[in-house]
């Protein structure tokens, strides 16, 4: 049996620095890891350190950057999942995925593959609860997309609310659930 491999997509959350322990904890079950960072996300955490931990090079945002040999990343990565983890997911990349937006190489990653995706949420109470993030959610679940957390913690903001990352360990249980 081939090892599995997991593609990790870090979004732009507070929460981006939690991926990294997820990817221990996905190593420790014997899975690969390739990160993918949307801009974002590079705003809160550098690549090389993705990198680092998952001894693999990392994927940037930029969808139209020059490869060092030609690859299509989306599709190579879409390709290759056997699951596709955003964690955190925002209700930026929640929305673009619903409306079938792909203007990343995360994004299109997503849209290519027919490995399951699964979302593991985490923004404020009020984005949480917006209306049109719950649609969206509701819809991507409706098509079989996997959702996992948020929940309830201190935020970001300060308060206490829905929309704190689901704890790590539960992740990585639904992680290994969907690459059964």
């Amino acid at each position: 049996m081939k090892a599995k491999y997991i593609i990790v997509g870090v979004t732009g959350s507070i929460a981006c620095y939690k991926a990294l322990d997820i990817i221990r904890g996905l190593q420790r079950l014997g899975v690969s890891t390739g990160v993918v960072l949307t801009k974002e996300a590079e705003e809160f955490i550098r690549p090389i350190l993705f990198q680092a931990i998952s001894g693999n090079k990392v994927v940037t945002s930029d969808l139209f950057a020059l490869p060092e040999e030609w690859d299509a990343a989306h599709i190579s990565l879409a390709e290759k999942a056997d699951l596709v983890l955003v964690a955190p997911a925002t209700a930026n990349i929640i929305g673009k995925v619903a409306n079938g937006i792909c203007d990343d190489i995360l994004t299109c990653a997503i849209c290519a593959t027919k490995a399951p995706v699964l979302f593991a949420p985490a923004m404020n109470s009020g984005m949480y609860n917006n209306k049109i993030v719950q649609q969206n959610i509701q819809k991507l679940r409706k098509l079989d997309y996997h959702f996992t957390g948020p929940i309830k913690g201190k935020l970001a903001c300060g308060s206490e609310g829905v929309g704190h990352i689901q704890d790590i360990d539960i992740i990585i249980k639904e992680a290994k659930k969907l690459l059964k």
